[in-house]
């Protein structure tokens, strides 16, 4: 029995899906693609006959249908999701329908917006002396948000921080992040990163939310916001001459 395969098609860019993803949608007999982020043009290696189907106008069952009854037939379905699935991919109801089916699937993980955000404004998350953690957060809309994972609590830890889904509630977004950062922290909103129309806009907390409306960036954007994104930063052990590790004898 053939399986599902579950790609995570990157960004944007239809280059930026991962070798082995592309390799599957080559392959695939049966593509379900989310249309309303994944551009087409990451599908047209498909081979001929393929069935294709956009999910952006599907509901959860029709999507479930179209793979079991695929899988049943003999075919191989690639379920393509925009990003890595992992992260707001809505990925795991699906597969637990798989389960109850006694259907076999393979994750394929590809590059999720926050990466692709952070190479747009070139910048590196897990800056020494500034921070090495980063948070992948929204704020509450028809999803609801775990209490405890409010914004207010997060921004306490003052942590590298990727905000997804929420930039239409910019200024919400200010006002939770600044019951901790200070309002001179940079932030950065950045707009389909890697596509064509890609959109940049950098300031700080206190004058973002201005620059985003003035941008007219109301949807699928992301948020990131930290001292990662300024220059004050220590240099790292890694490439250190006087750092010693496994494979190098440090130099005095």
């Amino acid at each position: 029995m053939e399986k599902v395969f579950f790609i995570g098609a990157g960004p944007g860019d239809p280059e930026l899906i991962t070798i082995k993803g592309q390799r599957i949608v080559k392959e695939a007999d049966i593509i379900i693609y989310a249309g309303s982020l994944v551009p087409r043009e990451v599908i047209e290696c498909h081979k001929e006959g393929a069935e294709i189907y956009n999910s952006a106008s599907m509901n959860l069952e029709e999507v479930m249908d179209v793979m079991i009854k695929g899988i049943k037939a003999g075919k191989k379905v690639a379920r393509v999701h925009t990003g890595d699935p992992a992260i707001f991919g809505a990925h795991r109801e699906q597969m637990d329908i798989l389960d109850e089916h006694g259907i076999e699937y393979e994750v394929i993980p590809g590059v999720s917006s926050f990466l692709a955000s952070a190479a747009a404004v070139k910048k590196e998350f897990t800056l020494p002396s500034v921070s090495q953690t980063v948070i992948c957060t929204r704020l509450e809309g028809r999803t609801p948000v775990p209490e405890n994972e409010s914004l207010e609590s997060l921004a306490k830890h003052k942590a590298s921080m990727a905000i997804f889904l929420s930039v239409h509630m910019i200024g919400d977004v200010v006002k939770r992040l600044g019951t901790s950062y200070p309002m001179t922290t940079p932030i950065a909103v950045i707009q389909r990163a890697s596509w064509p129309d890609q959109k940049i806009v950098i300031g700080t907390l206190e004058t973002i939310e201005n620059k985003v409306k003035e941008a007219g960036i109301t949807k699928t954007a992301q948020i990131l916001v930290g001292d990662f994104l300024g220059d004050k930063y220590e240099k790292s052990k890694l490439y250190d001459k006087t750092f010693t590790h496994e494979f190098r004898k440090g130099i005095n």
